[in-house]
């Protein structure tokens, strides 16, 4: 299927970039110079792309991505004060939207993650890594107590153990430290990263559609200790009269694949 691409002004030519192909999304890093630092400019075209996808029902699976020796270094210090003025964190938005984003959403870490893209990161659904990448936050460091919502995922992610060890020493962690924790999901050698993403989405792209999306959000509020009974429960019932579960059910009994439709 051919890639629909959204590009960025060409006065902006390294500003982040999105490409579709069917139901597949890649959001792209692009400033390899400052190992893919986030500039506030940045923000507005991510969260833009990120409210284009949540509207684009055909698009169930979101790899953020970037280019260089780094994933990405994190926000732009050297703008931090004048983002704080605003009244408003813009990245913890950001962060927000990826967690809450419908379709669901990898980390493709091709090398380190510092700073405030350790928690982009996190805030994605799956984060797969290479061996020899390493991360860490150095908040403390920097005399910055961190956003919120930040604290909470990953607290709710790594367990408060885990977050007090990155948060409160600015530590430099391995890439084995980084599976062993919970924050990498996969570890593969660099030369099998995208093998090993195509892995993941082909998995995902055959499940049903309906409850990938509700059961990430029933996940995540339980995460996030908003568990609403009622909401979950309205959600498995409604499941249980699609016709993707009886095409599941179909397709066990005649030893095929399922052909899911998300209806």
């Amino acid at each position: 299927m051919t890639a629909e691409t959204s590009s960025p002004p060409a006065s902006a030519p390294a500003s982040p970039a999105l490409t579709i192909d069917g139901a597949v999304a890649t959001i792209t890093l692009r400033r390899p110079a400052t190992h893919n630092r986030i500039e506030p400019e940045d923000l507005g075209v991510l969260r833009g792309y990120l409210a284009e996808l949540e509207a684009n029902r055909d698009v169930r699976v979101i790899v953020f991505a970037s280019t260089g020796t780094s994933f990405s270094s994190g926000f732009d210090l050297g703008r931090l004060g004048a983002s704080a003025a605003s009244g408003e964190n813009q990245f913890q938005q950001f962060t927000d939207d990826i967690e809450n984003a419908r379709a669901i959403t990898i980390a493709r870490l091709h090398g380190p993650v510092y700073g405030g893209s350790t928690d982009l990161t996190l805030a994605c659904d799956f984060r797969i890594g290479v061996e020899g990448m390493r991360m860490f936050m150095p908040a403390a460091r920097l005399g910055l107590h961190y956003y919120p919502h930040g604290l909470r995922r990953w607290v709710s992610r790594l367990g408060l153990g885990a977050a007090k060890r990155l948060f409160l020493t600015s530590r430099t962690i391995q890439a084995e430290e980084m599976l062993r924790i919970g924050y990498l999901d996969a570890l593969v050698p660099p030369e099998s990263l995208d093998a090993e993403l195509r892995k993941w989405i082909d998995e995902l792209l055959a499940q049903a559609p309906i409850p990938l999306v509700t059961m990430k959000a029933t996940l995540n509020e339980i995460g996030r200790m908003e568990y609403d009974e009622a909401s979950a429960q309205a959600a498995h019932v409604a499941s249980l009269k699609t016709r993707d579960i009886a095409e599941a059910l179909a397709a066990f009994a005649e030893k095929r694949p399922p052909r899911f439709t998300g209806a």
